[in-house]
């Protein structure tokens, strides 16, 4: 499937794998290539972000994914879910923290073991987003995947990354609306 990417797709990936080593991550998750469409310039993708947020709300959207790792990729949703059965996240985490270091709960392992010439591997939602793009792809009859496949994707699958995207005013309808016409497409 990769030699259907777009040089831009295959940056977002490339890119998704340089984030996940640079945070000690044992995988490469969805929100990785989220945080690597936020760094791609002169694409598709980066088009879409840039109508509907510009570049202020990009600092918002990295401490958003940030704090969704810190909660282990528990969305607000799993989390207010759990406080209804009694389960505080934030006392967990913190506990947890504070008996094993910051990030202890995201699995960060920051020394790079996993990284030394290995290939890294993809979590199913990562794998997911890939494979979501290729059907939105082929859906619009494009021959190649572009970065602004992934954006679509991201903002389709259920997890942190749509979460995240939708409260900065990202979702599919917008990103569509931007990419393909369709009427007004405004990030609130």
């Amino acid at each position: 499937m990769f030699e259907r990417f777009t040089k831009d797709a295959r940056g977002v990936v490339q890119g998704a794998v340089a984030c996940a080593g640079r945070e000690g991550a044992q995988t490469v998750g969805a929100g990785h290539l989220l945080l690597a469409l936020l760094d791609q310039e002169g694409s598709r993708g980066s088009f879409a972000l840039a109508a509907l947020g510009g570049d202020d709300w990009r600092e918002s959207v990295r401490r958003d994914l940030g704090e969704a790792r810190r909660r282990a990729g528990l969305t607000r949703a799993d989390a207010d879910a759990l406080a209804g059965l009694g389960i505080d996240v934030e006392e967990i985490i913190a506990r947890v923290e504070e008996a094993h270091g910051v990030g202890a709960v995201a699995g960060d392992t920051r020394d790079g073991r996993w990284w030394s010439g290995q290939r890294p591997r993809f979590s199913r939602e990562a794998k997911d987003v890939l494979e979501k793009s290729l059907r939105m792809a082929l859906a619009r009859r494009d021959r190649h995947i572009g970065d602004e496949h992934l954006l679509l994707a991201l903002t389709v699958l259920p997890g942190v990354p749509a979460e995240v995207l939708a409260d900065h005013g990202v979702t599919h309808a917008s990103v569509t609306g931007v990419l393909y016409g369709g009427g007004e497409a405004k990030a609130g």
